[in-house]
């Protein structure tokens, strides 16, 4: 198989320096005819049903033999069998004692079978793939399954139901995302087992068998190997259950060894120095008496051939590794005495763990089989003593009352009377200063991202033609237009119309409308077409493969009968109606992914927390139920069995927000990409509890039939703070829980800041909006809002006035082509605050009086990006900012007179109303205005001159000049 690719049985081949001669049947003849013209010649001898024409055959092959010369090379240890075999046998008997017989077994081994190619490669981390798909999907589940629920199930009949799954195809579909795309199952054979041993009687050889004694919970070995178009691959793991610290201790030293050894296997290393490796890591540990029970060989060559003794893994096997040679590495220490057994059958113990490994070159080898952990996370199994360990270690108590009383003075007002609204000069100086530097940093990484022409063109991403096929063939139109009539057809999304005497189809998606109208006893059926230059809204605007060919804009259909005219007017309305849903929800649904498999904890019982609420609620219903951390993924299951699945790989943040000034715990989770729960897709998962308790309500009426008074409230208060504090410590323990399962994926717990908060409005209503160390987030109201601060390039805060309440702030994202987002209705208490925390998390930001058109903005931005910052990129925000604070400045020196000028003021004063205050205030903007006629604040002047006249304004005159 290794030279041609095919097996040929009852088939010999003799090699000489100068040719090759088969003798094989005619038919295997034919396969072989097309490898003769070649460099070397090659003589084929094809075997019929004539002996004795078949006996010449070897008789012109022993005398090929005695020409070459007297040395004849074997495969030694190859016993062949069968009647070709034995007749070879006899006719190479009479010319055996005239040549010598030399075992080519190692030169075959190391120059030809040892490296191996690409192909065989290949095969071979297949085979390993499969093995280990059968060792952790079917192995360890039915083993779980058969020790949790103590059936007595022999060693034997496990091995037979392992052997099944080779026959079971199903099986093997789900392990898709492991194999390759052109696995082929019938090429998949044992070579190997499968074997499992336990009970204190073990054989670490690859000649063992299952025996007829029942599983037994202790020390188990499971060990398979599969051949996969005749490469091989061995796989073994030792599972412990319910295991002491000894035998995990012991088993851990044997991981150690196991991963020195095959780190320690590179090209150019000799074999003997892998196992001398293995031996020194256990003398230098602190238990070198295992070292006697350490396996004599520690694996060896594998391939074409189940083991390779040439490449035994032993102390004395000086061959040298070299790239592309494969391995299996395996490690055991057999016969440990259990000085603390469970049981009669845990008196003695081995260990094994087996992996098959290809040697590469200046790097460490690549492991086929690391798919099968063998970690003790993995293997090791707990189930007598889940109970006590899921109890909670106990722990002083705390006087409750100390706590919370400590607890409660941390406070911060939010009285608006007690907060300032002045500016600190100092601090604006400084954020000015740095904000400069903010600005100029974006404009020169603005003109360093985006080159020339690396735009949209028109501000928009591009719109594809696309092309809508209603049918293939002709044989595929319905039976109706034989008619020459009009037919709507639904399956099709088409509608098949009758013109000069053919049937002519037009998809749906070229249809903009349909309507019927009545002139006399006609009714009239017009279709109108989408087309180029019809000036319709952006939702109809779509491209065309040649906007300058012909096309036809509208059918007319005239009929007598004016109901068919009616329903078929109906049928495309519905048809067009149909067709719009379909692609809206396709576009909807186009950024949700389908996540991985989560892969459940098996061998303990998952970290759990339970009385748990979902939002967004399956189905709409609030029901409660648990959250599950498993290995690569959250779980959540309602009381109904409805499962949400959340794959760490998914998430981009995870938030834990306390309960303090809230009436829920939250546990929130965004995602990467959106998810489908239920029939709504969601990139935001929240798991809650409420904070409350209704049983001290006091409406409950509950404690009230004994106490009265303020004590039986002070009782309460410390009550629930007490509960408040053990609710946020019980979900900020299993949060870190979630950072800790999930600590390759690179990110951590974000607790929002509520003394950095402020009041927003960035959907419906008005909420807290809190800044984390990454975000800036809303969690307790959906929808939820969660920015990444990241993300964000610049922050503009608009409608920033004297004399106004409220500001509004829009975050401007680093990808243009994502819309801004608006926080609308901040209160300009807030205003000092926000700005001072946007420049401690270096983000730039402006501001200015007016809302801006940023739609219309980030067209113009996308259309050119290079050419906006080449014309100063956002410096036009900061422009209108100084602008505004020009205007100040004027307005602020019109009030700068001298005394006399003040005392002229003063006199002239008497003529003015109240009003001319406000009047003031405005007058910079108003002489900007251009107005016919008198504005109202001349005609409040008037007004209240004649009221002067008239002595009915001496009151307020008086108050003014007080003032």
């Amino acid at each position: 198989y290794w030279l041609l690719g095919y097996e040929f049985p009852a088939t010999l081949m003799l090699f000489t320096p100068d040719s090759l001669w088969v003798v094989t049947t005619t038919k295997k003849a034919k396969h072989l005819e097309p490898l003769k013209g070649g460099k070397t010649p090659i003589e084929i001898l094809s075997r019929g049903k004539d002996p004795e024409q078949n006996a010449k055959h070897f008789e012109k092959c022993l005398d090929v033999i005695k020409n070459a010369g007297k040395k004849v090379g074997v495969l030694a240890k190859d016993t062949a069998s069968g009647p070709f075999a034995e007749e070879w046998k006899k006719a190479f008997g009479d010319i055996s004692k005239d040549v010598e017989e030399l075992d080519i077994t190692p030169a075959l081994s190391i120059a030809a079978l040892a490296v191996k190619d690409e192909v065989e490669l290949r095969n071979m981390r297949d085979s390993a793939r499969a093995a280990t798909g059968i060792m952790t999907e079917f192995f360890v589940e039915e083993m779980s399954e058969i020790l949790d629920e103590e059936k007595k199930v022999t060693h034997k009949e496990l091995t037979e139901k392992i052997d099944r799954k080779l026959d079971d195809p199903k099986f093997f579909q789900n392990l898709k995302s492991k194999l390759t795309a052109d696995f082929d199952i019938q090429q998949l054979d044992w070579i190997y087992g499968p074997v499992v041993q336990s009970g204190g009687n073990y054989d670490l050889k690859l000649t063992a068998q299952s025996d007829e004694s029942n599983l037994h919970a202790g020390t188990i070995i499971a060990g398979l190997g599969l051949r996969y178009k005749s490469y091989s691959s061995l796989l073994a793991r030792t599972y412990l259950v319910d295991p002491n610290d000894t035998q995990e201790s012991n088993y851990k030293l044997l991981l150690s060894v196991h991963d020195a050894v095959i780190k320690e296997a590179r090209e150019g290393v000799a074999i003997k120095d892998l196992y001398n490796k293995a031996l020194a890591v256990i003398k230098s540990s602190k238990k070198p008496e295992l070292e006697k029970h350490f396996v004599k060989t520690a694996g060896g060559g594998i391939g074409l051939e189940t083991r390779d003794a040439i490449l035994a893994i032993n102390a004395k096997n000086t061959r040298v590794l070299k790239d592309g040679m494969t391995l299996y590495i395996s490690t055991g220490f057999t016969d440990i005495e259990n000085r603390q057994p469970q049981d009669k059958k845990s008196k003695t113990y081995s260990l094994l763990v087996t992996d098959t490994i290809r040697i590469r070159r200046d790097q460490d080898p690549a492991v086929f089989t690391n798919g099968a952990a063998s970690d003790t996370g993995s293997v090791c199994f707990f189930f007598k003593d889940e109970e006590e360990e899921a109890q909670p270690k106990k722990q002083n108590k705390k006087d409750p009352k100390v706590g919370a009383v400590a607890a409660s003075n941390i406070t911060k007002t939010k009285l608006r009377a007690e907060r300032t609204t002045q500016t600190d000069e100092g601090a604006e100086a400084r954020r000015r200063e740095h904000q400069k530097e903010l600005a100029q940093k974006k404009q020169q990484e603005g003109l360093e991202t985006y080159t020339e022409a690396a735009g949209d063109g028109e501000g928009v991403a591009q719109k594809k033609f696309k092309k809508f096929e209603s049918y293939k063939r002709d044989n595929q139109f319905p039976a109706k237009v034989k008619d020459l009539a009009i037919v709507v057809d639904e399956k099709a999304s088409t509608i098949v119309l009758p013109i000069m005497g053919r049937p002519v189809p037009f998809h749906i998606q070229t249809v903009k409308n349909a309507s019927k109208s009545d002139e006399g006893e006609f009714a009239f059926l017009r279709i109108n077409f989408l087309s180029p230059g019809q000036g319709v809204g952006r939702k109809d605007d779509q491209p065309f493969e040649d906007p300058t060919a012909h096309f036809v804009r509208s059918l007319t259909f005239r009929s007598r009968d004016a109901e068919r005219m009616e329903t078929i007017a109906e049928q495309i309305t519905n048809l067009r109606k149909n067709a719009v849903r379909r692609e809206q929800e396709k576009k909807e649904l186009e950024d949700v992914v389908e996540q991985d498999k989560l892969v459940e904890v098996r061998n303990r019982k998952p970290a759990r927390l339970d009385n748990i609420f979902v939002r967004p609620a399956m189905d709409g219903k609030r029901i409660s139920g648990e959250v599950e951390i498993h290995q690569n993924g959250l779980r959540y299951i309602d009381h109904r069995g409805s499962k949400i699945d959340v794959l760490f790989s998914n998430v981009k943040h995870l938030f834990f927000q306390p309960c303090t000034h809230e009436l829920i715990v939250i546990i929130h989770v965004h995602l990467k990409n959106p998810i489908m729960i239920g029939k709504k897709k969601a990139k935001d998962v929240q798991f809650y509890r409420e904070a409350t308790d209704m049983q001290f309500d006091e409406t409950g009426n509950r404690k009230r039939k004994h106490r009265y008074g303020d004590e039986e409230e002070f009782e309460q208060e410390q009550e629930e703070r007490r509960r408040r504090s053990l609710l946020d410590k019980t979900f900020k323990m299993f949060t870190e829980n979630i950072q800790q399962a999930a600590r390759d994926e690179g990110w951590g717990v974000d607790i929002p800041f509520r003394e950095l908060g402020f009041n927003g409005v960035p959907n419906r209503s008005n909420v807290f909006m809190q800044p984390t160390a990454d975000c800036l987030v809303q969690l307790t109201e959906p929808p939820f809002t969660v920015l990444t601060l990241d993300e964000i390039e610049v922050a503009h805060l608009e409608h920033v006035q004297f004399g106004l309440k409220n500001f509004d702030m829009v975050f401007v994202f680093k990808d243009f082509h994502r819309p801004p987002v608006h926080i609308n209705t901040i209160p300009v208490e807030s205003l000092e605050p926000v700005k001072e925390w946007l420049d401690s998390i270096n983000i730039a930001y402006s501001e200015g009086p007016l809302n801006l058109n940023w739609s219309t903005i980030m067209k113009t931005i996308t259309a050119d990006p290079h050419q906006f910052f080449k014309d100063g990129g956002w410096s036009f925000l900061a422009a209108e900012s100084d602008d505004e604070g020009d205007d100040d400045e004027e307005e602020d020196s019109a009030f700068e007179m001298s005394e006399s000028e003040l005392a002229v003021s003063d006199e002239s004063s008497e003529d003015e109303s109240d009003f001319d205050d406000d009047a003031s205030a405005d007058e910079g903007s108003a002489s900007d205005e251009e107005s016919g006629g008198e504005d109202w604040d001349e005609l409040e002047k008037k007004a209240k001159k004649k009221d002067r006249e008239g002595g009915l304004d001496d009151g307020d005159t008086s108050r003014k000049r007080k003032r």
